[in-house]
């Protein structure tokens, strides 16, 4: 598109200034090529044609292949010490110059140009640090650690950058936003030795000196050092230690958004990536932390007031729907959840807006238009800069101006541009608003609860609560427990701000908790979670911003005791109420293994055993929410709780097996296996439930471990076998793993805890009672050596699959259950016991361990399902059952999980009152054990 005729006489100056300046050489000026792509230049930037007037040099080069690659930065070293300002300066504005031709041309875009600026930044930076430092270390010598003797590592400065030159995405004539830092105390070793503090002050001023100070070549980057800690009234370079204290004590919002992009950009690149990981979590909070909305309503406000008192409604950085926007939207999601998704823990933003949208935090739509508003808008910001190399953020008024910019865009006028431009702002303060106007959406609440609530402890009337739908009795109780939650010490000294959250959180909590069916029951439970998570006021800002978490949560401590109780020991089971996975797919088994794996990557037992914990915690819950919403069936959800304690226990046993190998030495040769037995080895794990493990060893003759501390192969494997149980119990403040019994290894309790695959073998073989082989049944390998696995099937198999009285057999099996059924039966006037009365789960799993018992040595394949289903059909393809009998079986059982798992949600005993539907599956068990000679029935 043509340039407006307004614009050529710009264009002939700009001309004339590269004919005088090129002077013989002015001939290149002549070809078409040359003259047209000159022309768009002139109009976009008086800087560029400055710089090209000023190094005529730069021009053909440019013109030969449009500046390709980047230019090298200048050498600066003693001999030239002089000219290390002119250098540097030169340097900048001829790569500058280099960005806008190619930014101008179309030759780059605008990720190229603001990375393009970014790298500039860094060579100039590390070129002018590593010529100070080898100055500073000839004057005043090197920093040695206090610490250390006089030969130590020397000690040297760190130049963290934060801002866009962090987040690797400066715009053109920005500032550097700069933090000065140094890992250890000590002092320098030279002629004029210095302190550290003073040592790195020094370095720290020249260096912000040689690059921001104002001289005849102009500048070559602003320096901003207010970010450093206490601002301007700050030291001007702080040790790590004095850093690390400052954030825990001092830190404030801000400086967490600030932080988020920080990287370090010279000197001592490792200890500078140290520090920034151990300030990880003052930026990202372990918990979901919706209490960065607020520190992002308090700056915006600031913003909007500075815009407001300086009428600068036209600055695409700080106004509505401008860069700054976009920038604190992705930032606070970020805050939110980046404790617990590394993920979205990106500097750049780009790349973190995509990120946000593949975790559902985003919805793909917006992402889109923000990347594109994002793209558009700092393309502009740089061409308003490149004018004339000025630090602006606002759109021109002079009409000339306009004209240039349009033009640059390939625009017919500035109208043309600026309808798009507000569209891009539209869209923009649309999605901002829409984030920090997520209050808003709290459901309606009836005044007089509300007025109830804020009346409490020493007025408020009992009668509301009535009028509420609370029964009489139950409404005076809950108003006494009301009242001295609200005399409690938690709530008595919690801030205002998280006052007025809980203010507006429980007027909610108790008018939805009135419908309940056990209405105290669900108030007491609400407050017990909200008493937990008083100190954690993240959690406090999570119900008070996010509506539907609020509701979600009613709903599932209404409806289930155990997991109001999951959650109010373990606040962190919150973020699964807003957390979209929650109601999509539950994970795989390789899901689940590769989720409980990476608690490896910590860097000790403490913390691998927590984080564990809070996996194991987290995918537990979900499959519990599943359960409770019957988006999937019990059969299901049990087989999953399984497959998650498989997972668990393979890390437990990697975890016990290096702590033995550091601790003794390694056993060259040996194998060991957990076996899981009952409900865990029938892949039918309850919520809750505790691990029935058998643990085996194998090893040569004589072995003994490689350590200082050798032991022998019994007693190595003894210990990993303590350590496998006592690490799986140990309580953590995530919680704890699982109970362990251990009652179903070889010969009881008065037995070894471990067993040689040998020993094992022979007992199955020669001395196993029936009632052990019936559980043998259920058994299987579930972590450890696979060749140890597979022996350990080929005993299994033998053991099942010989020859046996059927008579006989049928006597142990029905005497065992009868035993049982007197000591554990609960069935009364409290309703049918799903597991142990007649006709129920146990009574089905004694049919199908006697099927498999009297039938293995002539129908193999029984040997190899666990859980009942596929016993079920098992037992069907062998001809031993007919296929109605096959299905309601199966459906039977089906029938007695879920309802008992749905009394584990609840935490009621598994009792439940007779329907027909259970009525027929009892009887369908009952006929079917019968027709086999098994009578189950009391006796």
């Amino acid at each position: 598109m043509d340039p407006p005729e307004c614009l050529e006489p710009i264009v002939q100056r700009a001309l004339s200034r590269l004919r005088a300046a090129l002077g013989d050489d002015a001939g290149v000026l002549d070809a078409d090529a040359s003259a047209g792509r000159l022309r768009r230049i002139a109009i976009a930037s008086d800087f560029a044609i400055d710089t090209l007037a000023r190094q005529p040099d730069l021009l053909p080069r440019l013109l030969g292949d449009d500046g390709a690659e980047p230019l090298p930065p200048p050498v600066l070293h003693q001999d030239n010490r002089a000219e290390w300002p002119r250098l540097l300066r030169r340097h900048r504005a001829a790569e500058s110059t280099r960005l806008v031709w190619r930014d101008v041309l179309g030759l780059d875009d605008v990720d190229d140009t603001l990375a393009g600026t970014t790298r500039l930044a860094d060579a100039c930076l590390q070129t002018a640090l590593a010529a100070l430092e080898a100055e500073f270390v000839q004057r005043h010598g090197s920093v040695r650690d206090a610490d250390a003797d006089a030969d130590g590592d020397a000690v040297r400065l760190v130049v963290f950058g934060l801002g866009k030159l962090g987040g690797e995405e400066l715009n053109f004539s920005s500032d550097v936003d700069l933090v000065y830092g140094y890992a250890r105390d000590g002092q320098s070793d030279g002629a004029r030795p210095l302190a550290a503090e003073q040592y790195f002050a020094r370095l720290g001023q020249a260096l912000a000196k040689l690059l921001d100070e104002v001289t005849a070549d102009g500048f070559c980057h602003r320096v901003d050092l207010r970010l450093r800690p206490f601002g301007g009234a700050g030291r001007v370079a702080l040790s790590f230690a004095a850093m690390e204290q400052y954030f825990q004590r001092e830190g404030r919002d801000w400086e967490r958004y600030a932080w988020q992009k920080a990287r370090v950009v010279a000197g001592d690149s490792g200890a500078g990536a140290r520090l920034i990981e151990t300030l990880r979590p003052f930026v990202y909070r372990r918990y979901l932390d919706y209490g960065a909305l607020d520190g992002l309503r308090g700056m915006k406000a600031a913003i909007a007031a500075e815009v407001a008192r300086k009428e600068l409604d036209d600055d695409i950085k700080r106004g509505a729907g401008g860069i700054r926007e976009i920038e604190f939207l992705a930032q606070v999601l970020q805050l939110i959840r980046g404790g617990r998704e590394p993920a979205l823990r990106e500097r750049r933003l780009q790349p973190a807006l995509r990120a946000l949208r593949d975790a559902r935090q985003i919805p793909p739509g917006s992402a889109e238009a923000l990347v594109a508003a994002y793209r558009f808008l700092r393309r502009l910001e740089n061409r308003l800069q490149m004018l004339r190399d000025a630090q602006t953020h606002v759109l021109p008024t002079d009409l000339l101006e306009r004209a240039r910019i349009a033009a640059g865009f390939d625009y017919a006028d500035w109208e043309a541009l600026l309808e798009v431009l507000d569209g891009h702002r539209a869209r923009v303060a649309q999605e901002f608003e829409a984030l920090l106007a997520q209050r808003r959406q709290q459901p309606t609440v009836d005044s007089d609860i509300a007025g109830y609530w804020r009346a409490l402890p020493d007025d408020g009337d009992a009668a509301v609560l009535v009028a509420a739908g609370f029964a009489g009795m139950e409404a005076d109780a809950i108003d006494a427990t009301l009242r001295d939650f609200v005399r409690s010490p938690n709530v008595r000294e919690l801030a205002d701000g998280a006052r007025a959250r809980l203010d507006r959180v429980m007027p909610v909590l108790l008018q939805a908790s009135a419908p309940a069916d056990r209405p105290l029951l669900a108030v007491r439970r609400l407050l017990a979670l909200v008493q937990n998570i008083l100190r954690r006021t993240s959690y406090l800002a999570l119900l008070d911003e996010q509506p539907p978490a609020l509701a979600r949560l009613i709903d599932l401590v209404t409806r289930s005791a155990f997991l109001a109780e999951r959650v109010a020991a373990h606040p962190l089971l919150l973020d699964e109420l807003l957390d979209a996975r929650a109601e999509g797919p539950l994970p795989s088994r390789e899901q689940l293994a590769a989720a409980c794996r990476a608690a490896l990557e910590r860097r000790d037992l403490e913390a691998v055993l927590f984080a564990l914990n809070e996996t194991r915690q987290t995918l537990s819950f979900r499959i519990a929410l599943a359960t409770l919403d019957d988006r999937q069936q019990a059969q299901d959800s049990t087989r999953q709780l399984a497959w998650l304690a498989d997972a668990a226990v393979a890390v437990v046993l990697e975890l016990a097996q290096r702590e033995m190998r550091a601790a003794h030495g390694a056993i060259d040769g040996a194998r060991f296996a957990v076996l899981g037995y009952g409900s865990l080895g029938g892949e039918e794990l309850g919520i809750g439930s505790d691990l029935d493990l058998v643990f085996l060893y194998d090893a040569p003759a004589d072995a003994q471990s490689d350590g200082a501390r050798a032991l022998d192969a019994t007693r190595w494997f003894a210990r990993l076998a303590q350590k496998v149980v006592a690490l799986l119990g140990t309580v953590t403040g995530a919680g704890q793993l699982y109970e362990v019994d251990i009652r179903l290894r070889p010969d009881g309790a008065s037995g070894l805890l471990v067993s040689s695959l040998a020993s094992y073998g022979e007992y199955q073989r020669t001395r196993a009672w029936t009632w052990e082989h019936q559980a043998l049944v259920r058994a299987r390998c579930v972590a450890g050596d696979a060749g140890l696995c597979a022996d350990f099937e080929r005993v299994r198999a033998r053991a099942l699959a010989r020859p046996r009285d059927a008579g006989k057999l049928r006597n142990d099996i029905v005497g065992m259950r009868a035993k049982m059924r007197a000591e554990l039966d609960r069935t009364g006037k409290a309703g049918f016991d799903l597991k142990q009365g007649e006709g129920g789960l146990v009574d089905l799993e004694f049919l199908l361990q006697y099927l498999v018992l009297r039938e293995a040595h002539a129908h193999p394949a029984l040997l190899r399902p666990r859980a009942t289903p596929a016993l079920l059909e098992a037992v069907h393809d062998a001809g031993l059952m007919d296929a109605d009998t096959t299905t309601a079986l199966t459906q039977s059982h089906a029938t007695f999980l879920a309802r008992s798992l749905a009394c584990t949600l609840d935490r009621r005993p598994r009792l439940v009152a007779e329907d027909d539907t259970v009525t027929s599956a009892r009887a369908t068990v009952n006929t079917a054990a019968n027709a086999c000679g098994l009578e189950f029935g009391r006796r």
